[in-house]
């Protein structure tokens, strides 16, 4: 199985490949940078997601099985302490259906979700909170806020299984 990842971060190409990995046995993985069509820090369900469908889309050529997209979003969330929940989304595409998967979500502490409505993106803040750079595309603020009991890879394995599923699952879903 060949697949690309609308990404060239490390986390997301490690989470798609490990995964996959463990459905169809060896599989080549790819990356190439893409333009996910949204902001550079996506709210809302449905900017999100349409940002990893555009990942997978703009990745797929007819030279791999899949495309995948892998796309983290703030959403409004009641009942939580900043109003918001990160979730990172997934979506694989096969040149002709588009499945979507989503991993568990956390909140970010109030002072990164106000840094984030003044207009920075989540990872500038916590590379200013954390003091790692480009943490994103090393352990995630996930590790650093279950310290270390998941970390980034972990999180984003999540979102590409659940996306995965209804291709494993074919003779029920198509």
């Amino acid at each position: 199985m060949k697949v690309v990842v609308g990404s060239q971060n490390p986390v997301k190409v490690n989470a798609t490949k490990n995964v996959l990995e463990k459905i169809y046995g060896e599989v080549e993985v790819d990356s190439r940078k893409v333009d996910s069509q949204v902001p550079p820090q996506p709210f809302g369900i449905d900017q999100t997601i349409q940002g990893a469908v555009n990942r997978a889309k703009n990745a797929y050529t007819s030279d791999y099985d899949l495309g995948v997209g892998i796309e983290s979003g703030l959403m409004e969330t009641p009942h939580t302490i900043t109003g918001y929940i990160d979730l990172q989304w997934c979506a694989i595409y096969d040149g002709e259906n588009v499945t979507i998967g989503v991993s568990a979500g956390f909140e970010y502490p109030p002072k990164v979700i106000e840094e984030v409505l003044k207009g920075k993106e989540v990872g500038e803040v916590m590379d200013e909170v954390t003091g790692v750079d480009n943490l994103g595309e090393k352990t995630g603020a996930i590790s650093y806020f279950t310290k270390g009991l998941l970390d980034r890879t972990g999180n984003t394995e999540q979102c590409v299984l659940m996306a995965i599923i209804p291709k494993y699952n074919k003779e029920l879903y198509f």
